[in-house]
């Protein structure tokens, strides 16, 4: 989640609440571990509970919403160029997710 989609759902629980809190909450549970970072790229950070299973994630371009998506697709050190030693990978599909393409193919009134 970003920490405005934090705002928003902690808000419905805590009147009050402004994005300062927000931002010192998710640096204190990111130095607890209890959180980790999502990159986005070109977007700002995002962040989900840590903990999780190995995973990847789909990046909404029409709502910015981002998805996860368990599994992975494999073996990536095919890919690598030789002497090249992989550490770790994670992958971001772009696309429109299902309730942007609804909305796209709506008919026009």
């Amino acid at each position: 989640m970003s920490p405005r989609e934090v705002l928003s759902r902690a808000s419905e629980q805590v009147a009050g609440l402004g994005m300062a809190t927000i931002y010192r909450t998710l640096k204190s549970m990111l130095e607890a571990g209890e959180v980790v970072q999502v990159e986005v790229p070109g977007g700002a950070p995002r962040y989900e509970l840590s903990g999780k299973q190995h995973h990847h994630h789909f990046h909404c371009r029409a709502c910015g919403c981002m998805y996860e998506i368990d599994g992975c697709p494999g073996d990536m050190v095919p890919m690598l160029p030789p002497g090249f030693v992989l550490e770790s990978h994670t992958l971001t599909l772009n696309g429109v997710c299902a309730a942007c393409v609804r909305v796209d193919r709506a008919p026009k009134r």
